[in-house]
């Protein structure tokens, strides 16, 4: 008898620390939070990219030291603020920054162009002399072939 009424008790114990947990974890002034990121890590961050310029937005060796600032900025305030971080407003955040500064690169951070005519005229020209070649060699292997019964 004695487990069985120990048994619930075990889970409500349970249930209170996850909940104190989960209170701990979401006990944040978002409004606090999203003020001191905005002030503090997005303008310097705004900063940083008027710098390196729009061309270069999308240049990776360019803009990942600014990025990485900026991302260590949200974390110290998170830590300050006693904030959890990853969070809901941090995700906000970085969707946002996204949006603005780098919706038009590819993913693999640099920016789309055509290769130089250097490299992209064999790959155009190679293929098209084989596909020559074959045809004229099949029309001359069944001319030839013909003649012999």
């Amino acid at each position: 008898m004695g487990r069985k009424e120990f048994a619930p008790n075990v889970l409500i114990a349970c249930y209170i620390v996850l909940a104190h947990h989960f209170i701990v974890v979401t006990a944040c002034h978002d409004a606090d939070y999203g003020q001191l990121i905005q002030d503090y890590c997005l303008n310097q961050f705004k900063f940083d990219m008027e710098v390196i310029g729009q061309k270069l937005w999308c240049d990776w060796d360019e803009t990942v030291g600014s990025y990485g600032e900026l991302t260590n900025c949200t974390i110290l305030i998170a830590k300050k603020l006693d904030c959890y971080w990853p969070n809901q407003l941090v995700d906000e955040f970085f969707i946002a920054i996204h949006k603005h500064y780098f919706k038009n690169c590819s993913l693999s951070g640099r920016s789309l162009r055509d290769p130089p005519n250097n490299i992209l005229c064999p790959f155009l020209v190679v293929p098209i002399l084989i596909t020559l070649l074959m045809t004229a060699l099949v029309v001359w292997r069944s001319k030839r072939s013909e003649g012999i019964v």
